[in-house]
């Protein structure tokens, strides 16, 4: 585990591929990346106490304005999947996550990417990050002290 590791961790959460996600080759669809990701990305504010729920009625929306996959093994049907997802904090202007998907008892890389997200207010209006989330991304990246890591 690296000092980055330890200072912005990796929410991970679980998902079981079924058999609606996989085509007439048994593996799964490509488009369902994104689908965890997105899944990846919900449970990591739902685990700081942030659902996206309350980020919208707080007038805030994230639409995704860049996406990227690298696929790297294929997935097939009841493989149950681990999502990590992490917040990059070289963005400022935005919110970017990173992404890896992995599988099996050693953890097999089967994909990474990211999403790069847009804060926009009701009206459509493409906005700066509000205090609230940059407060929390600002928590989560911050590199910690010495202490604070070997507490």
């Amino acid at each position: 585990m690296t000092d980055a590791d330890l200072t912005n961790p990796a929410q991970r959460t679980s998902v079981r591929v079924i058999y609606g996600d996989t085509d007439t080759m048994g593996f799964a669809y490509y488009g369902n990346y994104m689908r965890w990701f997105e899944i990846g990305r919900t449970e990591f504010f739902r685990s700081r106490g942030l659902a996206y729920k309350t980020i919208e009625e707080k007038g805030v929306f994230l639409p995704v304005s860049e996406a990227f996959c690298k696929y790297v093994a294929p997935v097939k049907y009841d493989d149950v999947l681990i999502v990590e997802t992490r917040l990059d904090p070289a963005v400022k202007g935005g919110i970017k996550f990173d992404y890896r998907i992995l599988t099996g008892k050693k953890e097999r890389l089967c994909a990474s990417g990211y999403t790069l997200h847009a804060c926009m207010n009701p009206e459509g209006r493409v906005i700066r990050p509000p205090r609230f989330l940059a407060q929390l991304i600002r928590e989560l990246t911050a590199p910690s002290s010495p202490e604070t890591r070997h507490a």
